[in-house]
């Protein structure tokens, strides 16, 4: 029973070695060290006018992906200017989905 023991310890040890090495070795950047998009404005934001302006301190081009609260994609384009526009969007919460170069931003998009 003694030798049963011991060798249970040393499998316990020898795994839980081995998921800890493993949890050290992530390289790369993750979902959370993505680069978000330095200076990025979104504004007027709620929104009544049916443009939306959106800036950023590098103004590249950005793709612009809109999505309701359930999920669906109602605008995908992309902007060579900083007006969007929207007018023909219901009143309503909409998340607004922005990528520049490498770098992206989600914001919430409030139309009155």
């Amino acid at each position: 029973m003694n030798k049963n023991y011991i060798f249970s310890v040393l499998l316990f040890l020898t795994f839980s070695l081995t998921a800890f090495a493993q949890e050290g070795k992530s390289g790369g950047a993750t979902k959370s060290q993505e680069q978000t998009i330095e200076g990025l404005s979104l504004y007027p934001n709620p929104n009544n006018i049916g443009k939306v302006f959106i800036t950023s301190k590098l103004n590249l081009d950005k793709k612009v992906e809109i999505f309701d609260v359930l999920g669906k994609k109602v605008i995908d384009v992309t902007l060579y200017t900083k007006e969007l526009n929207i007018s023909n969007l219901n009143p309503g919460v909409y998340i607004i989905k922005i990528k520049e170069g490498d770098a992206s931003a989600t914001r919430k998009l409030i139309i009155n």
